[in-house]
């Protein structure tokens, strides 16, 4: 499978119709049961209500910021961090519709580098950003340095090694799937590698939290995903529009006839600095 350029790793590089796409892609999924649902038990986890400063690493939209934000029991602040000053504003403007602007703030940065103090915050996030990072390895450590010394950090992501949708011909779904995986995901096996890279950058494990999103017969979470990946899939350059096109069409007629199968794994790994 060649290199592809995995559009949500290069948000700071995409026009603004794409954008906008993934923009819907992420407010869908992250209001969703599915996704709400695994970040608000992290998030209990980490005993986040009594956390006074969170940082919300590759925040995209805001989805988990505003998510803390809005908590009945937070009364701390948040910074988002993202690189693309499009999804930043994108942020603010709905922590503004939602009235909490004044405890959630948004700004561009790099997770791979932050420029911010050493030891700022008691909290550190990652929510769906490791899959698509051009240097993971550097990110714990990054995220241990501006923690404070009885500082928790979680990191939410996808297996996405594990993604797969069903078609009629076996051989088929899994060049499909190997190629849908290989044009939006960097780091399809990265959550499998946390143990290490925590270890490594100063963090001991508290729990590991699985979430399975699979649906069989009628696709509902993942008709949305499906229809999100036929407009940015082709922008890694190793499906055309028409080969993804093609694709959209076979697993959604699954779904109308009542045979789809779609799935995926997702894992929280909540840890504490040592």
């Amino acid at each position: 499978m060649p290199a592809a350029l995995d559009p949500f790793r290069i948000t700071d590089k995409l026009d603004e119709n794409t954008l906008d796409v993934m923009i819907g892609r992420l407010e869908v999924r992250g209001h969703h049961p599915y996704f709400a649902k695994p970040l608000s038990d992290y998030l209990d986890r980490m005993e986040i209500d009594r956390r006074s400063a969170v940082l919300d690493l590759g925040c995209g939209t805001g989805i988990a910021a505003r998510a803390i934000a809005a908590r009945p029991g937070f009364e701390g602040t948040v910074l988002g961090i993202d690189r693309s000053d499009y999804l930043v504003h994108a942020a603010r403007r709905f922590a503004d519709s939602e009235k909490l602007s004044g405890r959630v703030r948004f700004e561009c940065g790099d997770s791979h580098a932050l420029g911010l103090g050493a030891a700022s915050f008691d909290a550190v996030i990652a929510h769906t950003l490791f899959s698509h990072l051009d240097d993971p390895a550097k990110v714990p450590a990054e995220m241990r340095r501006v923690l404070r010394p009885d500082g928790v950090a979680a990191i939410f992501d996808g297996d996405f090694a594990s993604l797969t949708f069903e078609l009629a011909d076996a051989e088929r779904s899994r060049r499909m799937d190997d190629a849908i995986i290989a044009s939006l995901v960097t780091n399809p096996r990265i959550l499998r590698q946390m143990p290490r890279l925590l270890k490594d950058a100063g963090f001991a494990v508290d729990a590991v939290m699985p979430a399975i999103v699979t649906e069989v017969g009628t696709a509902e979470y993942w008709k949305s995903a499906v229809e999100s990946f036929a407009k940015l899939a082709p922008k890694a350059g190793i499906l055309s529009e028409a080969e993804t096109t093609a694709w959209v069409g076979e697993v959604l007629d699954a779904s109308a006839q009542g045979v789809f199968f779609g799935s995926s794994v997702y894992y929280a790994y909540v840890a504490h600095a040592v």
